[in-house]
């Protein structure tokens, strides 16, 4: 699978020219599963004002000929759909990655409680969500869903890593509050699990619901998110009727100490889920070899291996894989000429 990669380029949210290239050059690479990037739910939901967002049947309407050619090359479409919460509101990482307040072209941003993401140059002021945007939001991720599912896609995973809203809420890190969305694991993992239900709810069921999860915070010198509730929270989503977990880590704060960076690095956090629930898994972290990636899954250590930075500097690595991994896999006819013999 193509990992969910932002790519910083809508105008409006709206996908362009650069994304059916983009996506459409990993589904011609032999890709099996094609990811859209952070689809934001509504407008103040995104992480930058370039960032790309399903509120409207507009942004619907240019994403189906994206997902027909996706399909056309034998790739399923999935769309990643999120709210970036208090880390919404910042210039594009080539532009400085930097707050931007609302004067300068950004935004009222919410989460949990009120306190901002500590961005090393400054902050945005952060509102404290109350019943009513909570609401709201469960049922924008409905809605997003509806519209996802009009514009073709597969998949649909939701966004619950990376520091992200409803990551937010499940982590003690971020979250403070003392009603029934905050304190004990039921109640910070409540919004999780009802918008999984929210998405599942009209997304049919022959198609796959994804959660993508943030195992650890990496923060182990503080009460927050860790393996032991990943698992346990895997295993509320798997009753709920999520397909796969998509297992990924840290994003919650800057001080996180990742353990480490080597190739698969954030596989044993997909393995203890897979190993201690019924639901299936996908790997990912700095996985770049094709018989690492074979073996992963040949393994039974993971369902599905994730590929992100790897696929951006090389978008024909399954192509590659096949041949190194002496697979058959049918090349696109117009590529035929530059297949390995």
């Amino acid at each position: 699978m193509l990992s969910p990669m932002c790519q910083y380029s809508a105008e409006d949210g709206l996908a362009n020219e650069w994304h059916r290239v983009h996506l459409g050059t990993r589904a011609v690479g032999g890709a099996g599963m094609v990811m859209m990037e952070a689809t934001a739910v509504e407008p103040d939901g995104r992480i930058t004002p370039q960032c790309h967002g399903i509120w409207s049947d507009d942004h619907a309407e240019r994403l189906a000929p994206i997902t027909d050619f996706m399909r056309s090359q034998g790739a399923v479409p999935g769309i990643q759909l999120a709210h970036a919460g208090r880390k919404a509101s910042t210039s594009r990482p080539w532009d400085g990655n930097d707050p931007l307040q609302p004067d300068e072209g950004g935004w009222e941003v919410v989460g949990p409680s009120a306190d901002p993401y500590p961005h090393s140059e400054g902050t945005v002021p952060t509102r404290k969500m109350d019943r009513s945007d909570i609401d709201r939001v469960i049922e924008q991720f409905g809605a997003a869903a509806e519209r996802a599912l009009a514009a073709g896609f597969e998949v649909a995973e939701v966004h619950a890593a990376h520091g992200y809203l409803l990551h937010e809420f499940l982590s003690p890190v971020t979250n403070n509050r003392d009603d029934e969305y905050g304190g004990s694991f039921e109640n910070r993992s409540r919004l999780v699990r009802e918008v999984t239900e929210r998405v599942r709810s009209v997304w049919p069921d022959e198609k796959p619901v994804f959660v993508r999860i943030s195992a650890s915070d990496w923060l182990p010198d503080r009460p927050s998110w860790d393996i032991e509730q990943s698992v346990r929270l895997a295993g509320e989503l798997d009753e709920l009727g999520a397909d796969l977990i998509d297992v990924s880590g840290g994003g919650i704060h800057p001080d996180q100490q990742i353990p480490n960076t080597g190739p698969g690095y954030q596989v044993p956090y997909a393995e203890q889920i897979r190993a201690e629930t019924d639901i299936a898994v996908a790997s990912v972290g700095g996985i770049t070899e094709p018989k690492h990636a074979d073996a992963l899954v040949r393994n039974e250590r993971t369902d599905l291996v994730a590929l992100g930075r790897e696929m951006l500097r090389n978008p024909y690595w399954p192509l590659q894989a096949a041949h190194e991994l002496g697979e058959a896999i049918d090349w696109p006819p117009q590529y035929r000429r530059g297949q390995f013999s």
